[in-house]
């Protein structure tokens, strides 16, 4: 982990499957409250997109394991932007046990702006993509929304 945006969060005891490890399917509620707390950091409150006509959709969410992850752990997710397009964005997800540097996860999750009311493609505005190339580096929020 380096200069990354990064949320911090703890492995609930209901998150975890049968095996005493986080079930598979929670990630992806990790990687979408991560991402929504990174494009908090970079664009602000998500109502003001709405109110500009503007939304985001995913098209495309990827995940590989390469350890697991067990209650009342706390894990340290890292957002960086990985590639960004005329009308779309990816996120590299990346999940740490908190004080160690073993990869848990690496996760790829694609977005499309769309408009708000037709959700039909549109290409990200200029002034977003700067925010967006500038990213939240250093940025660290918890799982209260609450930067530290």
């Amino acid at each position: 982990m380096g200069n990354e945006f990064c949320y911090f969060l703890r492995v609930r005891y209901f998150e975890c499957d049968a095996q005493k490890v986080v079930f598979n399917g929670r990630y992806s509620d990790y990687v979408d409250l991560a991402a929504g707390e990174y494009m908090r950091a970079v664009w602000g409150d998500y109502s003001e997109m709405l109110s500009q006509g503007m939304d985001n959709q995913v098209v495309s969410y990827t995940i590989n394991w390469k350890g697991p992850a067990h209650f009342d752990d706390v894990l340290a997710v890292t957002v960086v932007p990985s590639r960004i397009g005329n009308s779309s964005f990816t996120f590299k997800v990346d999940f740490y046990r908190y004080g160690s540097d073993d990869l848990i996860a690496s996760s790829e999750i694609v977005y499309v702006m769309v408009s708000a009311n037709e959700h039909k493609k549109m290409a990200i505005p200029q002034a977003m993509r700067e925010k967006l190339e500038c990213g939240a580096g250093g940025v660290v929020v918890n799982h209260a929304g609450v930067t530290i």
